[in-house]
């Protein structure tokens, strides 16, 4: 019997001509292709970036920092493998080019060469090798796929490139390439182009690398004759080249793909065979079908502040959210339009909130946007209009409460106002000297951690349909946190603690009780949500949305 790591199948997909045409998701619907064909399959993200993690980038830039159940911040695309594998995804299953070369370079200090000259090449691609093993260990994984980040023909990807291409050459049979590649369609010549993808394939070849797979990513599904001279041009077989249109949903990507019969022609390639006999997905088409429905529809806001890059509105910032969303409202049959709401927009004309059906302020940073938010939060409270708070959410919600219920008009949270007399959401034990020091990457309270939940509470409630559980594991991102000096005051003017650290000493959740549904936690639900497994605060906000709605 060979060994995991010996048998383990490895798939490694590329991007070519541009960023941001779907490796994520082509990575994350080949893994659930595989998956419903009985292997048990991971996924890891290979970034090209120097930063260790993606906790210091800018989400208006990069988009949304994903964070694992061990704390680890990573790219998005981490939080689609999980909602797609079902499955949590590691720190194992993240790299990028910072983090190796720390790891490199530490061992160097530490003689861990034993005095050899380290060199980009061969050690780099070595220590690329050495994670990917690791990830495989950890996973147990059958099939292994590994998205590198970035475009075919870029500096920055080389080196991972470079390890791929060496693990092809020791061990030919267990290893495929997939290149997702953009085809053009100009408006004024009407033409699909595939001259584009024919130079991405070049520039992969130019590296050692052959494709067996070339996802042809387009607004429409490729003709026969671009399937025809993609596979003459690029040297991949006709059979190989997978048509990927433009989807209403990400979750029909898998579903496109097993059109060209991607997951049969791979286990081939792999000398396997389906496990169950079966080549469809019972389980994932029942729950497409439940996301395109039409009616009723149902309005929420998103009231943030990482909303623009120039002249485009971008919701990367917060597609673990937007995600969850869409996995509730499947969950209870309708159909949720999204309104992007800026915060500072809010603060100048609190009307662009009315005909809403349900507000949620998500994560943020800093103190931009937040009198908007606080205003928004007044008119959810006042109003009766469903609010849900996600970790800066809940403090803003704290924040508004103390201002306006226990009239303390200067309240304020020492990350926007550090000299306010009333600090009712504080900076974190121990994280003073850190923020000194210019600390900030991986200091924060980061990964899962247990919440108790307060019996008769309407949050206990919504994690009753369930789960049996009275304490529930949460995923954390943050600084700051609700100040306990205040807490009896807020519980007698009725701010109900409707979650807490096992040792109570920790607010994780607060709630209004004469509310449709008010509920702010100081934790991020939205990383958990899969669309087979919908989060239960956001299946009973969108519920209690759609009841509003009912009722306009």
């Amino acid at each position: 019997m060979s060994s995991a790591k010996e048998s383990t199948k490895y798939i490694f997909v590329v991007g070519g001509v541009m960023s941001g045409v779907g490796k994520g998701v082509t990575t994350a619907s080949i893994g659930r292709i595989l998956q419903a064909r009985g292997y048990n399959v991971s996924a890891i993200k290979m970034d090209p970036y120097i930063n260790v993690d993606a906790g210091t980038m800018n989400p208006v830039e990069h988009g949304e920092v994903f964070v694992t159940e061990d704390g680890d911040e990573t790219d998005q695309d981490i939080g689609n493998y999980e909602r797609f594998l079902n499955k949590n995804i590691y720190r194992e299953n993240y790299m990028t080019t910072g983090r190796v070369y720390q790891t490199v370079i530490e061992r160097e200090r530490n003689l861990g060469y034993k005095g050899k000259c380290v060199q980009v090449v061969p050690h780099i691609p070595q220590e690329i090798r050495e994670r990917i093993e690791k990830a495989v260990a950890k996973t147990k994984a059958e099939i292994m796929i590994i998205e590198i980040g970035g475009t075919v023909g870029e500096y920055e990807n080389l080196l991972f490139l470079e390890a791929a291409r060496v693990m092809k050459l020791y061990r030919p049979k267990d290893v495929l390439f997939v290149i997702v590649s953009y085809l053009p369609i100009p408006s004024k010549i009407g033409e699909m182009k595939t001259k584009p993808t024919q130079h991405a394939v070049r520039s992969l070849q130019s590296a050692g690398i052959q494709p067996d797979f070339l996802v042809a990513r387009a607004e429409k599904p490729i003709d026969l004759a671009r399937k025809e001279k993609l596979s003459i041009n690029c040297n991949v077989p006709l059979d190989c080249v997978i048509s990927a249109p433009d989807a209403d949903s990400i979750y029909d990507i898998p579903l496109n793909f097993e059109k060209d019969n991607l997951g049969r022609r791979i286990l081939e390639k792999f000398g396997l065979s389906s496990r169950n006999g079966k080549n469809g997905d019972i389980a994932w088409e029942k729950m497409v079908a439940a996301s395109k429905i039409k009616k009723p529809a149902v309005n929420i806001g998103i009231v943030g502040k990482y909303f623009a890059s120039g002249d485009f509105s971008l919701g990367d910032s917060y597609i673990s959210v937007i995600e969850a969303i869409k996995h509730a409202a499947a969950a209870v049959k309708c159909r949720v339009n999204i309104h992007w709401l800026s915060a500072e927009e809010a603060d100048k004309n609190i009307n662009i909130l009315k005909g809403l059906d349900g507000i949620i302020v998500p994560q943020g940073w800093g103190g931009r946007g937040a009198e908007g938010k606080i205003k928004t939060i007044r008119y959810c409270r006042e109003k009766g209009v469903p609010y849900f708070g996600l970790c800066y959410g809940m403090q803003m919600a704290v924040i508004e409460f103390a201002r306006h219920v226990a009239k303390l008009k200067d309240a304020n949270s020492a990350e926007v106002d550090p000299k306010t007399k009333n600090p009712v959401i504080h900076i974190m034990p121990g994280q003073e000297k850190l923020i000194r020091e210019k600390g900030y990457g991986g200091t924060i309270r980061l990964g899962g951690w247990p919440c108790k939940l307060a019996a008769g509470t309407h949050l206990a409630q919504a994690y009753a349909k369930f789960t049996d559980s009275k304490t529930v594991s949460e995923r954390h991102r943050h600084r700051y946190e609700f100040n306990n000096d205040y807490r009896s005051m807020f519980e007698q003017l009725g701010l109900k603690i409707a979650g807490t650290s096992p040792d109570g000493k920790i607010v994780e959740a607060v709630e209004l009780a004469d509310h449709p549904f008010f509920i702010g936690v100081q934790f991020h639900p939205e990383y958990i949500s899969r669309p087979l497994a919908p989060h239960p605060l956001f299946v009973e906000f969108v519920n209690a949305c759609k009841n509003k709605g009912k009722k306009k």
